[in-house]
């Protein structure tokens, strides 16, 4: 089986993203090919990157980091659960993605995107570069909520049949990248 890490990109007070991530976490975890596991960057909590050494080497001096890296390298897959801020990712996600390189590489990753009328898309399109760097090969399918807010209800997201049905063919094809890009980890 594959694992799945669902991640949590945005670390500020008063989220959406965790009602998101809580609403495709099991979702994921009923798809049947994942060993799907919630990671919440605001728990890992991770300063602005403060590594003296290049994430190439591996060379990581602090617990947090190591914490990081593990959580990374036992994944197969990642969904990013992001929102939009001014057009771009959030600083949480963009500094947890720089503090490593190796553990990335090799792996696929798909989006639910979330936010106002462009639901995320611009957030997802300017992480995209990035991945490609750490050697993540980044969907084309993905789960895009616009106008976020008008679906939660007492801060529970939901979903509609757009929303589930993104959502399948996003693991699915999750799967078939993930499970092609393993044999490259193992070399």
């Amino acid at each position: 089986m594959l694992r799945l890490d669902v991640v949590i990109a945005s670390t500020r007070p008063g989220r959406v993203g965790k009602a998101v991530a809580d609403w495709f976490y099991p979702v994921a975890s009923e798809h049947g090919a994942f060993d799907a596991r919630l990671v919440d960057l605001a728990e890992m909590n991770l300063p602005l990157l403060d590594e003296p050494n290049h994430p190439r080497m591996q060379k990581y001096q602090h617990e947090h980091t190591r914490r990081w890296a593990e959580t990374v390298d036992a994944a197969d897959a990642f969904v990013f659960v992001v929102p939009e801020y001014n057009f771009g990712p959030t600083p949480a996600l963009t500094n947890a993605l720089n503090y490593l390189y190796l553990e990335w590489n090799y792996k696929a990753a798909g989006f639910v995107s979330y936010g106002g009328v462009s639901g995320g898309l611009r957030s997802v399109q300017a992480t995209k570069p990035l991945l490609t760097t750490l050697k993540i090969m980044p969907l084309v399918e993905q789960v895009m909520v616009p106008m976020v807010n008008q679906h939660l209800k007492d801060g529970v997201f939901e979903s509609n049949d757009h929303h589930r049905d993104s959502a399948q063919a996003m693991l699915d094809e999750l799967e078939r990248w993930a499970g092609a890009l393993k044999p490259l980890r193992a070399s």
